[in-house]
């Protein structure tokens, strides 16, 4: 007999092809995990792939409660399209295999404008593939463009702040044809932009005529700023006149304007136009912004430390990684001597080699001779060639993307305007978030300032394929739901539209379960750390006043004077020697143990939580030092509802306010799943991870996690970590809220979710729980089918509410604020709500799309639903702005980096930046997340709050 499968071992499924099915008949621990020696499985195909929706549902109505208001969009109607037919073309330029920077010259040559009829003008083209025209081909196009005989071709130019493209100038004798590429352009249908109205009023489907037509349209909009300003995506800028800040270490933020074009509500395409903000290179020499970068005082130390053996090529550091960021960047090479043309040559980074300067050899190319010299160092050429010294021989030399030419580090000067695509630091970070939060009076002036770049009216394409945008910005229709009552233990709060409320003098809804008796302190410090350390004294000070903020809130502690121990230089070994003397003291498993960390570093952060977590098995909380010195009252109740929240408790509710029995928001058994999959920055070779949220009480307060590693920038969650993360917590959820029954109705929240995956969404993550759900409960309830509702919940836009008079007093919406028609999808069923108050900055409302809808919730009840539940976050005492499943399970995404099963040698160096000059997939799957001990029931706690 064959061995027996087990679920919970077997490699990773791809979403959509057989997998393993669980037995019902299988016995199962409490934790979900089957009992040894019971597993029987059978293979089976998801019967529900084909049974999910293969189009996005309808709206079935818009909603009326609350209080009408009207308020700006950052949003501009489109007044008129043209009325051309307009022909598309594909292009072929070379072999397809040319650099964008040659394409751009190729395309912007004398010699092909003049092959195209109706000039350049009468022509758009997206850089790669595609063109489009009023004008008709007779017959394709072939000819060759010769970039050495175009007139302005070998005139210097001075290197300006948006990198071009100069084509290499060869040392060595050019044969003729070398730079003549090829140009081929055939016609191969055309755009009918009737198709868009045609969709917009009912008579056609969204299909590949109208994505034609609005991808025409989006390349119109761009074509003319897209070649007078740094554009990256759908944003420009401009460093001559727009607004710029310095980051540090060698980054610089600008900001640009946004905008993009869409299909609407009430029949019309709309431009949606907003700031953007983003991070650049600034202008430095490579040397100090690697110096900057890796934080290293002088460049003595950094020539001195990039490798770890100067004898060894092979070896890698951090600092060789940072220098790997250099990759693809445009440069020019500044020294004494050099000629005209080498004053303004642009250069691109191919590599940085692993070898310094002083071990660079090559024989240069003598003009004179016709032939090559002999092999030389790089120091001893540019003593020779231009009689300088190069004050940083140790330091590696960059490669060009023509391999052949190489240049020492110190003498390559990074060209502004190009992006900076990795991670900020916490410091540029917060510089960021500085410049970008901007009140709504602000944003509005730099909306404004961005359509004056933008100057449609004066758009020579626009003008010419006659397309015409409304001046004047959009004023919808909008409204103000009420917001909830506020349940606490004994009383009741209102906190109407002021987005906030008090903690003082009131107790939590429900107390921690267990009191707090088997706990401990730990300090960890930082060996030569200039900032002052907390010392034990006001450790044991902070200690005693956060047991009387706690207890003042409702929570129960008996052992008033823990155990400290500490400092402990190493996290790790803190973790390890409190967990064990609080043990032995008790002689007992610890609940809890607070931690005291030195400074806001991750990865002393990232260590406690993994020993604790993965290792031990308890509950732990971390506090800043500096913070806890202060001793603050209201920094200790937030403490207090965290730790409340983990110990198991609950710091509020919402009540429905309108005509529902108890104020409850659910007239049947419901459950709230969550879902995140969070990504590594680019280039990064960090896995992607999943985390799934699910309601653990009957008003879904409280929840539940599961994560795990989900392949590399891979979106939708996998069949296996589906039901490794669910299985239990589903488990768990009928055995304690619904005495052994499933849920009647569950809503499924999605983060991050792009609109072209919103039907993956169904046809893999909500057919594979449907899965679940039919074999946890065959036997039981054979005929009962759980209705999903599901909702795709949005933060990554560009729609801004500006109510003036109406919002708050910096002319923020208000709390509840609420938008569902013009800048809304045309049919489909989505809604903007501003459930938060903005404390910086101008507020982003959260867009929820609506995917499927089985249980047909009212429209009113479902958008009151969603404001709710935005007040029961459980460590806040304001709303929230997205919906706290999501919001919970974004945060136990970022904490699963702490259970990921990676040294953190190897983890600072993996994250250092890019090895290669584009990030390839590693063959292998990543290695799954360590597991948590559950001995006290983490699993079913808020143990990443």
């Amino acid at each position: 007999m064959d061995d027996p499968i087990d679920p919970f071992k077997v490699p990773h499924l791809v979403p959509g092809v057989e997998f393993i099915r669980l037995n019902p008949n299988i016995a199962m621990h409490p934790d979900g995990t089957p009992v040894v020696g019971s597993r029987q499985f059978v293979l089976d195909v998801n019967e529900y792939r084909e049974q999910m929706p293969k189009k996005m549902m309808q709206r079935p109505g818009f909603g009326g409660a609350g209080k009408k208001i009207q308020l700006k969009l950052n949003s501009h109607r489109i007044e008129s399209l043209p009325t051309d037919r307009i022909y598309q073309y594909d292009v072929q330029i070379g072999n397809g295999k040319e650099k964008r920077g040659l394409i751009k010259a190729i395309w912007g040559s004398d010699q092909l404008n003049k092959r195209l009829p109706g000039g350049r003008i009468d022509w758009l083209y997206d850089g790669s593939k595609l063109a489009w025209s009023t004008k008709q081909l007779k017959e394709d196009l072939k000819f060759m463009v010769d970039l050495d005989a175009e007139p302005d071709r070998n005139v210097p130019k001075p290197a300006t702040n948006i990198p071009v493209y100069v084509p290499p100038v060869s040392k060595r004798p050019r044969k003729d044809s070398e730079n003549a590429h090829l140009v081929i352009i055939r016609k191969t249908t055309h755009v009918d932009l009737n198709t868009i109205d045609a969709f917009l009023n009912g008579k056609a489907d969204f299909g590949p005529g109208v994505i034609d037509a609005i991808n025409f349209l989006d390349h119109l909009i761009r074509e003319n700023p897209a070649k007078n300003h740094i554009n990256i995506k759908k944003s420009y800028f401009d460093r001559d006149h727009g607004a710029m800040t310095d980051l540090g270490d060698g980054v610089e933020a600008m900001r640009g304007v946004y905008q993009s074009i869409r299909m609407a509500e009430g029949k019309r395409l709309v431009l949606n136009v907003d700031v953007s903000h983003t991070t650049f290179w600034r202008r430095s020499s490579f040397p100090s912004l690697v110096n900057q970068l890796s934080r290293f005082m002088d460049l003595e130390q950094l020539q001195n430390h990039w490798r770890k053996d100067n004898k060894d090529p092979k070896t890698t550091t951090y600092i060789f990684n940072t220098m790997k960021r250099l990759k693809k960047n445009s440069f020019i090479v500044e020294h004494e001597g050099r000629t005209d043309i080498e004053k303004v040559k642009v250069w691109r980074v191919h590599d940085i080699l692993n070898m310094s300067s002083r071990e660079y050899k090559f024989r240069p190319f003598n003009k004179e001779t016709g032939k090559e010299d002999p092999e030389i160092s790089m120091p001893e050429y540019y003593y020779k060639r231009y009689n300088i010294w190069l004050q940083w021989p140790a330091l590696p030399p960059v490669q060009t993307t023509n391999k052949t030419v190489a240049f020492p580090m110190e003498l390559c000067h990074m060209i502004p305007g190009q992006r900076y695509p990795f991670k900020l630091n916490d410091s540029q970070t917060r510089n960021m978030i500085k410049f970008a939060a901007t009140k709504p009076e602000v944003r509005q002036n730099g909306i404004l300032a961005g359509t004056k770049m933008l100057n449609w009216a004066n758009d020579p394409y626009l003008k010419h394929y006659k397309l015409k945008i409304e001046e004047k910005p959009i004023m919808t229709n909008a409204r103000i739901l009420d917001p909830p009552v506020i349940q606490m233990n004994k009383e009741q709060i209102k906190p109407g539209t002021r987005g906030s409320w008090d903690l003082r003098g009131k107790k939590f809804l429900e107390k921690n379960p267990a009191p707090l008796i088997y706990w401990g302190v730990a300090i960890i410090s930082m060996p030569g750390m200039y900032q002052r350390q907390i010392q034990k004294p006001q450790v044991q000070a902070f200690v005693s006043r956060f047991i009387e903020v706690y207890q003042s809130h409702g929570g129960e502690v008996h052992n008033k004077q823990p155990l400290v121990c500490g400092p402990y230089p190493d996290p790790a070994k803190g973790v390890e020697d409190v967990f064990t003397a609080v043990g032995n003291k008790h002689q007992v498993r610890p609940q809890f143990i607070l931690f005291f960390l030195p400074n806001t570093s991750t990865e002393v952060y990232l260590r406690v939580k993994k020993s604790c977590d993965c290792r031990y098995g308890v509950y732990s909380q971390c506090v800043q030092g500096m913070q806890a010195m202060k001793n603050d009252p209201q920094y200790h109740s937030n403490v207090a509802m965290k730790v409340n929240a983990k110990l198991g408790g609950t710091t509020s509710r919402a009540i429905n306010v309108t005509n529902k029995p108890n104020g409850t928001y659910f007239s049947k058994p419901t459950m709230i799943i969550g879902a995140d999959v969070s990504h590594a920055a680019p280039g990064i070779g960090a896995p992607s991870y999943a985390a799934m949220t699910v309601s653990m009480d009957r008003h879904a307060a409280r929840y539940a996690a599961g994560v795990q590693t989900n392949g590399y920038r891979v979106e939708m969650i996998s069949t296996r970590n589906l039901r490794d993360m669910l299985v239990p917590l589903f488990r768990q959820w009928m055995a304690t809220i619904a005495g052994g029954n499933p849920p009647d109705h569950v809503y499924y929240f999605r983060d991050g979710v792009s609109e072209g995956q919103y039907l993956n969404v169904l046809k893999y993550e909500v057919a594979d729980m449907k899965e679940i759900w039919k074999e946890l409960y065959r036997l039981a309830r054979p005929n009962h089918e759980v209705m999903y509702t599901v909702i795709v919940a949005e933060k990554r836009h560009h729609i801004r509410f500006f109510p003036g008079a109406q919002g708050d007093r910096n002319q923020n919406p208000l709390p509840g604020t609420i938008v569902d028609k013009d800048v809304t999808h045309p049919f489909e069923n989505d809604v903007y709500l501003c459930s938060h108050k903005a404390i910086q900055g101008t507020a982003r409302p959260t867009h929820y799309h609506m995917l499927m809808d089985e249980a047909k919730v009212k429209t009113d009840d479902f958008q009151r639903m969603l404001y709710d539940h935005c007040y029961q976050y459980m460590r806040s005492t304001t709303p929230v702005s997205l919906f706290p499943a999501v919001y919970y399970a974004h945060l136990a995404s970022n904490r699963a980096r702490a259970h990921e099963d990676i040294s953190e040698t190897d983890r600072k160096l993996r994250d250092s930046g890019p090895t290669k000059s584009t990030w390839e997939k590693p063959v292998e799957e990543p290695k799954p997340l360590l597991d948590m001990i559950n001995r006290i029931g983490m699993r079913w706690g808020m143990w990443y709050i």
